[in-house]
Protein backbone atom coordinates (compact mmCIF):
# COMPACT_ATOMS: atom_id res chain seq x y z
CA UNK A 1 0.00 0.00 0.00
CA UNK A 2 2.87 2.38 0.77
CA UNK A 3 5.21 1.21 -2.00
CA UNK A 4 3.82 3.47 -4.72
CA UNK A 5 4.22 6.77 -2.83
CA UNK A 6 7.70 5.76 -1.75
CA UNK A 7 8.61 4.97 -5.34
CA UNK A 8 7.32 8.34 -6.49
CA UNK A 9 9.33 10.10 -3.78
CA UNK A 10 12.44 8.20 -4.74
CA UNK A 11 11.89 8.99 -8.42
CA UNK A 12 11.49 12.68 -7.64
CA UNK A 13 14.77 12.71 -5.70
CA UNK A 14 16.74 10.80 -8.31
CA UNK A 15 15.35 12.58 -11.34
CA UNK A 16 16.72 15.90 -10.18
CA UNK A 17 13.37 17.56 -10.72
CA UNK A 18 13.54 21.29 -10.08
CA UNK A 19 11.10 22.91 -7.66
CA UNK A 20 8.10 24.67 -9.14
CA UNK A 21 9.04 27.90 -10.85
CA UNK A 22 8.02 31.15 -9.29
CA UNK A 23 4.73 32.65 -10.45
CA UNK A 24 5.26 34.84 -13.55
CA UNK A 25 3.42 37.72 -11.90
CA UNK A 26 5.83 37.63 -8.95
CA UNK A 27 8.82 37.63 -11.27
CA UNK A 28 7.35 40.54 -13.21
CA UNK A 29 6.71 42.48 -10.04
CA UNK A 30 10.24 41.83 -8.82
CA UNK A 31 11.66 43.03 -12.13
CA UNK A 32 9.58 46.21 -11.99
CA UNK A 33 10.72 46.93 -8.43
CA UNK A 34 14.37 46.49 -9.43
CA UNK A 35 13.86 48.88 -12.36
CA UNK A 36 12.24 51.50 -10.12
CA UNK A 37 15.03 51.16 -7.56
CA UNK A 38 17.65 51.70 -10.27
CA UNK A 39 15.69 54.72 -11.50
CA UNK A 40 15.77 56.23 -8.01
CA UNK A 41 19.45 55.45 -7.50
CA UNK A 42 20.86 56.54 -10.87
CA UNK A 43 20.31 60.32 -10.53
CA UNK A 44 21.05 60.34 -6.80
CA UNK A 45 24.44 58.68 -7.30
CA UNK A 46 25.37 60.93 -10.20
CA UNK A 47 25.26 58.24 -12.87
CA UNK A 48 22.89 60.48 -14.83
CA UNK A 49 22.08 64.18 -14.60
CA UNK A 50 19.12 64.67 -12.26
CA UNK A 51 17.98 67.57 -14.43
CA UNK A 52 17.46 65.15 -17.34
CA UNK A 53 16.25 62.18 -15.29
CA UNK A 54 14.74 63.17 -11.94
CA UNK A 55 14.59 60.45 -9.28
CA UNK A 56 11.39 58.47 -8.97
CA UNK A 57 10.65 60.17 -5.64
CA UNK A 58 10.36 63.48 -7.52
CA UNK A 59 8.19 62.07 -10.30
CA UNK A 60 5.59 60.27 -8.19
CA UNK A 61 4.34 63.43 -6.38
CA UNK A 62 4.01 65.13 -9.77
CA UNK A 63 1.99 62.17 -11.04
CA UNK A 64 -0.27 62.27 -7.98
CA UNK A 65 -0.75 66.02 -8.37
CA UNK A 66 -1.70 65.71 -12.03
CA UNK A 67 -3.99 62.76 -11.36
CA UNK A 68 -5.98 64.97 -8.99
CA UNK A 69 -6.97 67.26 -11.86
CA UNK A 70 -9.62 66.76 -14.53
CA UNK A 71 -7.28 67.67 -17.41
CA UNK A 72 -5.15 64.60 -16.74
CA UNK A 73 -8.08 62.20 -16.94
CA UNK A 74 -9.48 63.93 -20.01
CA UNK A 75 -6.11 63.38 -21.71
CA UNK A 76 -6.10 59.72 -20.62
CA UNK A 77 -9.63 59.35 -22.00
CA UNK A 78 -8.66 60.96 -25.31
CA UNK A 79 -5.71 58.59 -25.70
CA UNK A 80 -7.70 55.49 -24.79
CA UNK A 81 -10.56 56.55 -27.08
CA UNK A 82 -8.26 57.16 -30.04
CA UNK A 83 -6.43 53.86 -29.56
CA UNK A 84 -9.61 51.87 -28.90
CA UNK A 85 -11.61 53.31 -31.79
CA UNK A 86 -8.70 52.92 -34.19
CA UNK A 87 -8.19 49.31 -33.09
CA UNK A 88 -11.90 48.56 -33.55
CA UNK A 89 -11.90 49.98 -37.08
CA UNK A 90 -8.71 48.08 -37.93
CA UNK A 91 -10.17 44.84 -36.54
CA UNK A 92 -13.38 45.14 -38.56
CA UNK A 93 -11.50 45.92 -41.77
CA UNK A 94 -8.91 43.16 -41.20
CA UNK A 95 -11.56 40.52 -40.50
CA UNK A 96 -13.66 41.42 -43.54
CA UNK A 97 -10.73 41.67 -45.94
CA UNK A 98 -8.74 38.84 -44.38
CA UNK A 99 -11.54 36.30 -44.64
CA UNK A 100 -12.43 37.41 -48.16
CA UNK A 101 -8.85 37.26 -49.44
CA UNK A 102 -7.58 34.37 -47.34
CA UNK A 103 -10.32 31.98 -48.40
CA UNK A 104 -9.54 32.47 -52.10
CA UNK A 105 -5.97 31.25 -52.79
CA UNK A 106 -5.78 32.97 -56.18
CA UNK A 107 -6.83 36.31 -54.69
CA UNK A 108 -4.33 35.90 -51.87
CA UNK A 109 -1.54 35.24 -54.38
CA UNK A 110 -2.48 38.30 -56.46
CA UNK A 111 -2.52 40.61 -53.43
CA UNK A 112 0.63 39.26 -51.73
CA UNK A 113 2.99 41.71 -53.46
CA UNK A 114 0.73 44.67 -52.65
CA UNK A 115 0.61 43.66 -48.98
CA UNK A 116 4.38 43.28 -48.83
CA UNK A 117 4.74 46.75 -50.37
CA UNK A 118 2.32 48.54 -48.04
CA UNK A 119 2.97 46.72 -44.77
CA UNK A 120 6.57 47.92 -44.17
CA UNK A 121 5.67 51.60 -44.64
CA UNK A 122 6.15 53.20 -41.19
CA UNK A 123 2.95 54.75 -39.91
CA UNK A 124 4.85 57.85 -38.76
CA UNK A 125 5.73 58.46 -42.41
CA UNK A 126 2.03 59.17 -42.93
CA UNK A 127 2.02 62.02 -40.40
CA UNK A 128 2.36 64.74 -43.10
CA UNK A 129 -0.54 63.17 -45.00
CA UNK A 130 -2.66 63.02 -41.84
CA UNK A 131 -1.93 66.67 -41.04
CA UNK A 132 -2.79 67.76 -44.58
CA UNK A 133 -6.07 65.85 -44.49
CA UNK A 134 -7.31 66.44 -40.94
CA UNK A 135 -4.93 68.95 -39.26
CA UNK A 136 -4.90 68.26 -35.49
CA UNK A 137 -8.32 66.61 -35.43
CA UNK A 138 -8.68 63.16 -33.85
CA UNK A 139 -9.12 61.77 -37.36
CA UNK A 140 -5.43 62.38 -38.02
CA UNK A 141 -4.60 60.15 -35.03
CA UNK A 142 -7.11 57.54 -36.17
CA UNK A 143 -5.54 57.41 -39.61
CA UNK A 144 -2.18 56.41 -38.14
CA UNK A 145 -3.63 54.04 -35.55
CA UNK A 146 -5.84 52.22 -38.06
CA UNK A 147 -3.06 51.88 -40.61
CA UNK A 148 -0.56 50.45 -38.12
CA UNK A 149 -3.00 48.14 -36.32
CA UNK A 150 -4.63 46.85 -39.49
CA UNK A 151 -1.53 45.03 -40.71
CA UNK A 152 -0.92 43.39 -37.34
CA UNK A 153 -4.38 41.82 -37.44
CA UNK A 154 -4.73 41.26 -41.18
CA UNK A 155 -1.59 39.12 -41.49
CA UNK A 156 -2.70 36.97 -38.56
CA UNK A 157 -6.15 36.51 -40.11
CA UNK A 158 -4.57 35.35 -43.38
CA UNK A 159 -2.47 32.79 -41.50
CA UNK A 160 -5.49 31.64 -39.51
CA UNK A 161 -7.70 31.16 -42.57
CA UNK A 162 -4.92 29.20 -44.28
CA UNK A 163 -4.29 26.99 -41.22
CA UNK A 164 -7.38 24.82 -41.60
CA UNK A 165 -7.05 21.08 -41.05
CA UNK A 166 -7.70 19.52 -44.49
CA UNK A 167 -9.50 16.58 -42.85
CA UNK A 168 -11.89 18.93 -41.07
CA UNK A 169 -12.45 20.87 -44.29
CA UNK A 170 -13.19 17.71 -46.28
CA UNK A 171 -15.48 16.43 -43.54
CA UNK A 172 -17.49 19.66 -43.64
CA UNK A 173 -17.79 19.40 -47.41
CA UNK A 174 -18.86 15.75 -47.20
CA UNK A 175 -21.65 16.81 -44.85
CA UNK A 176 -22.63 19.41 -47.45
CA UNK A 177 -21.95 22.43 -45.26
CA UNK A 178 -22.68 25.63 -47.11
CA UNK A 179 -20.24 28.51 -47.31
CA UNK A 180 -21.70 30.28 -44.27
CA UNK A 181 -21.69 27.06 -42.20
CA UNK A 182 -18.06 26.33 -43.11
CA UNK A 183 -17.04 29.84 -42.08
CA UNK A 184 -18.88 29.52 -38.77
CA UNK A 185 -17.94 25.97 -37.79
CA UNK A 186 -14.59 25.42 -39.53
CA UNK A 187 -12.78 28.56 -40.63
CA UNK A 188 -13.67 30.82 -37.70
CA UNK A 189 -12.61 28.40 -34.90
CA UNK A 190 -9.36 27.75 -36.75
CA UNK A 191 -8.62 31.44 -37.29
CA UNK A 192 -9.75 32.70 -33.86
CA UNK A 193 -6.42 32.07 -32.02
CA UNK A 194 -4.63 33.97 -34.79
CA UNK A 195 -7.18 36.78 -34.68
CA UNK A 196 -6.72 37.25 -30.94
CA UNK A 197 -2.95 37.24 -31.35
CA UNK A 198 -3.38 39.97 -33.94
CA UNK A 199 -5.63 41.92 -31.58
CA UNK A 200 -3.01 41.67 -28.81
CA UNK A 201 -0.28 42.94 -31.12
CA UNK A 202 -2.55 45.56 -32.66
CA UNK A 203 -3.66 46.88 -29.26
CA UNK A 204 -0.08 47.64 -28.27
CA UNK A 205 0.63 49.27 -31.63
CA UNK A 206 -2.60 51.29 -31.42
CA UNK A 207 -1.59 52.78 -28.06
CA UNK A 208 1.93 53.57 -29.30
CA UNK A 209 0.67 55.30 -32.45
CA UNK A 210 -2.04 57.20 -30.56
CA UNK A 211 0.54 58.72 -28.20
CA UNK A 212 2.99 59.32 -31.06
CA UNK A 213 0.40 61.13 -33.15
CA UNK A 214 -0.66 63.28 -30.22
CA UNK A 215 2.96 64.07 -29.44
CA UNK A 216 3.90 65.06 -33.00
CA UNK A 217 0.64 66.35 -34.47
CA UNK A 218 -0.76 67.93 -31.31
CA UNK A 219 -4.12 66.17 -31.27
CA UNK A 220 -5.69 65.93 -27.80
CA UNK A 221 -4.31 63.31 -25.42
CA UNK A 222 -1.35 62.29 -23.30
CA UNK A 223 1.08 62.84 -26.14
CA UNK A 224 0.08 66.48 -26.41
CA UNK A 225 0.50 66.92 -22.64
CA UNK A 226 3.97 65.34 -22.81
CA UNK A 227 4.96 67.75 -25.58
CA UNK A 228 3.60 70.73 -23.62
CA UNK A 229 5.42 69.66 -20.43
CA UNK A 230 8.68 69.22 -22.36
CA UNK A 231 8.32 72.63 -24.02
CA UNK A 232 7.70 74.21 -20.61
CA UNK A 233 10.73 72.56 -19.01
CA UNK A 234 8.60 70.55 -16.57
CA UNK A 235 10.83 67.48 -16.61
CA UNK A 236 9.14 65.59 -13.70
CA UNK A 237 5.79 66.09 -15.44
CA UNK A 238 7.20 64.58 -18.64
CA UNK A 239 8.21 61.42 -16.78
CA UNK A 240 4.92 61.33 -14.86
CA UNK A 241 3.02 61.29 -18.12
CA UNK A 242 5.39 58.70 -19.59
CA UNK A 243 4.68 56.51 -16.55
CA UNK A 244 0.98 56.90 -17.30
CA UNK A 245 1.41 55.68 -20.87
CA UNK A 246 3.43 52.72 -19.57
CA UNK A 247 0.70 51.84 -17.08
CA UNK A 248 -1.88 52.02 -19.86
CA UNK A 249 0.22 49.65 -21.94
CA UNK A 250 0.36 47.13 -19.09
CA UNK A 251 -3.40 47.37 -18.54
CA UNK A 252 -4.09 46.88 -22.25
CA UNK A 253 -1.85 43.81 -22.40
CA UNK A 254 -3.34 42.27 -19.26
CA UNK A 255 -6.87 42.94 -20.50
CA UNK A 256 -6.31 41.44 -23.94
CA UNK A 257 -4.59 38.38 -22.48
CA UNK A 258 -7.51 37.86 -20.09
CA UNK A 259 -9.91 38.11 -23.03
CA UNK A 260 -7.75 35.65 -24.96
CA UNK A 261 -7.83 33.11 -22.14
CA UNK A 262 -11.59 33.48 -21.73
CA UNK A 263 -12.49 33.24 -25.41
CA UNK A 264 -10.01 30.42 -26.09
CA UNK A 265 -10.62 28.40 -22.93
CA UNK A 266 -11.44 25.44 -25.20
CA UNK A 267 -8.08 25.66 -27.00
CA UNK A 268 -5.37 23.16 -25.90
CA UNK A 269 -2.71 25.88 -25.71
CA UNK A 270 -4.83 27.90 -23.26
CA UNK A 271 -6.01 24.91 -21.23
CA UNK A 272 -2.38 23.99 -20.64
CA UNK A 273 -1.52 27.40 -19.19
CA UNK A 274 -1.08 27.86 -15.46
CA UNK A 275 -3.81 30.09 -14.01
CA UNK A 276 -2.78 33.71 -13.64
Amino acid sequence: MTAAPAARTSDARTSGAAPAAAHPALLGTAGALVFLALWEAAPRTGLVDARALPPLSAVVPELVDRASGAAYWIAVGDTVAAAGLGLAIALAAALALGFAVGSVPVLRAYTASTVEFLRPIPSVALIPVAVLLYATDIRSTLLLVVYASFWQIYIQVLYGVADIDPVVEQTARSFRFGRAARVRHVIWPSALPYVLTGVRLGAAVALILAVTAQLVIGSPGLGKQIQAAQAGGAVPAVYALILTTGALGVLVNVGVRALERRVLRWHPAVRGEAPV
